[in-house]
């Protein structure tokens, strides 16, 4: 895989401004995650639905959805815990503990300063 293959695999979700019932299912997952703010896929496909004004093939929005967690969570784009009772929810949110402000510049690697 080239930089730019990596580079274009792995960049940053950016959460579309509005929902559009006409956009991927992609996008619309990521509006309503980012709507939601913590979710499962469940609660993230019951968010879609009620967001769109027509009624699309609901088998389509829940395989497009799950999958698009799953991918992007196995990317590392999105952050996950396990509640008490098993179920995986998703977030958005990647930094969960502030930078204590410390670094050892000795373990720097040669180049980066």
């Amino acid at each position: 895989m080239t930089d730019k293959e990596f580079r274009e695999e792995y960049k940053p979700l950016q959460v579309p401004a509005h929902f559009e019932a006409d956009a991927t299912v992609e996008e619309q997952t990521l509006y309503a995650l980012a709507q939601l703010g913590t979710a499962t896929a469940d609660e993230v496909v019951i968010k879609i639905k009620e967001l769109q004004a027509d009624e699309n093939d609901e088998k389509d929005v829940i395989a497009g959805a799950h999958h698009a967690l799953t991918q992007w969570h196995t990317k590392g784009l999105l952050t996950s815990n396990v509640d008490e009772k098993g179920d995986l929810h998703y977030s958005l949110q990647k930094i969960t503990e502030a930078n204590d402000g410390h670094v050892n510049p000795d373990l720097l690697a040669p180049g980066l300063d």
